[in-house]
């Protein structure tokens, strides 16, 4: 008889169960896992970007990028023509991906769906909140996974709307273009304080850092370039379903630069391990419900020991650079 012990290995906040199979003198272990560096979040000529999908999906292969959703507005770019040329077992994967689209009076309602099976029409709605749900909903009619963006963007969206919204487990908590006040201001949240009122409440939502890139034939501040912001997510394979798996269970971290080579945890503490530039140096804060900053340390392997009551624990690494990374929150029990 062959007995099955599961291994858990538990990074971010995703516990991923690994099968070792025992018998017959022969042991199969999961396939070990990779980071793989991919945007989100990226316009083309389709809507009001400035540069064919050809063009995009060539910038960001040559930019060792593994894999880019091109979202345009309201429009499903077909990818199976573009992996065939610019895709590469284990090195560059499309996804296919849409910004949809509405608004609900002056507010604007933007919604990624990511690997949906067909376009996805704006839903719109009878109130604000109304009209993020039925949008979050037809893009899991449409099987896609569906990630909020840029909640300050027009000043649209507030955790109190987020609150009451279902079945949505991804929203933006960097996004590159220049005028979507990811820091908030004049009483407005920013997208951090935005991430851990929903944390605190019990919501289970991970952040990405996009580049909600537009621009690539210009380049400057005032431009929505590429290259500003991106998730590495650890999976068995560079595919759509074990990117996409990555994604909704938080195996993954957002940066704007900081790269880790390690995001684990256990029953004992969140550990990480950074990889360093001998130019630069490094803070990491732990941060829990309310936002507040549990411990703080510069060492390049940091750690935090659970003390027993924290509802969350998270990770801010933040370069003397001003570059961040961001890791998914590890849920504690009560």
């Amino acid at each position: 008889m062959r007995r099955v012990l599961a291994i858990r290995v538990v990074l971010g906040s995703a516990a991923l169960w690994g099968l070792l199979t025992v018998g017959s003198g022969r042991a199969t272990q999961a396939p070990p896992l990779r980071w793989y560096k991919g945007n989100l979040h990226t316009h083309t000529l389709n809507s009001d970007g400035d540069s064919t999908p050809s063009e995009v999906a060539a910038w960001y292969r040559a930019n060792r990028y593994h894999f880019l959703v091109l979202s345009d507005h309201n429009y499903l770019t077909e990818v199976e023509g573009l992996n065939a040329v610019h895709g590469a077992k284990e090195k560059f994967l499309l996804i296919p991906g849409e910004e949809v689209t509405d608004r609900f009076e002056d507010k604007p309602v933007h919604v990624n769906a990511y690997n949906p099976i067909r376009l996805v029409e704006p839903a719109g709605g009878a109130t604000l909140v109304d009209t993020i749900q039925r949008n979050v909903d037809a893009i899991r009619a449409a099987k896609g996974l569906p990630s909020l963006n840029h909640p300050n963007f027009g000043w649209a969206i507030s955790s109190r709307d987020l609150l009451q919204i279902r079945d949505l487990s991804l929203f933006e908590i960097y996004n590159g273009h220049p005028k979507v006040n990811n820091l908030g201001g004049g009483g407005f949240e920013s997208l951090e304080e935005m991430w851990d009122a929903l944390l605190t409440a019990g919501r289970r939502l991970y952040g990405i850092a996009v580049d909600d890139a537009h621009h690539f034939k210009s380049w400057g501040r005032e431009y929505s370039n590429p290259g500003r912001g991106w998730v590495m997510v650890r999976a068995a394979a560079l595919t759509v379903e074990e990117i996409l798996r990555g994604l909704e269970s938080g195996n993954f971290y957002a940066s704007t630069g900081v790269e880790l080579n390690a995001v684990e945890a256990d029953e004992r503490e969140l550990r990480l391990e950074i990889r360093t530039d001998p130019a630069l140096r490094y803070t990491t804060y732990f941060i829990g419900a309310g936002g507040q900053v549990l411990a703080k340390s510069y060492d390049t392997k940091p750690a935090y020991q659970f003390r027993g009551g924290e509802r969350y624990v998270r990770a801010r690494v933040v370069a003397s650079s001003g570059d961040t990374a961001w890791t998914q929150p590890v849920f504690l029990p009560d």
